[in-house]
């Protein structure tokens, strides 16, 4: 299914995350800057926190490179967490994700 076609049968609320909905993916960086202007503070910096995660998560895809499976379990359970915490969580999980990029050097940790 190419990027353009959309799914027949997304409806309600899924419907939101397709491109063009209210949380689809936001191409244009005003539009991008218009929707966190219009978050509350603490979304607006859980949005940028979760922003820098899918980030780093595409950055070890580029390289071909896994998450620490660790790092993905404790994604989970942040997603339970409060906004507050939530952002912490995430600030955690993207140093320890830099931290580990550090120490995976150059070939170190890379899938085949």
């Amino acid at each position: 299914m190419s990027k353009e076609e959309k799914p027949k049968n997304t409806t309600g609320a899924l419907a939101r995350f397709e491109p063009g909905g209210d949380l689809g993916p936001v191409e244009d960086r005003n539009e991008y800057d218009q929707r966190l202007k219009s978050l509350s503070v603490g979304e607006k910096e859980l949005a940028e926190e979760s922003a820098r995660f899918a980030d780093l998560c595409q950055y070890f895809e580029r390289q071909r490179m896994d998450v620490p499976v660790e790092i993905l379990d404790q994604l989970g359970r942040a997603s339970t967490l409060a906004i507050p915490e939530r952002i912490e969580a995430l600030k955690k999980l993207n140093k320890r994700l830099m931290e580990y990029l550090n120490d995976a050097g150059d070939s170190h940790f890379v899938r085949q």
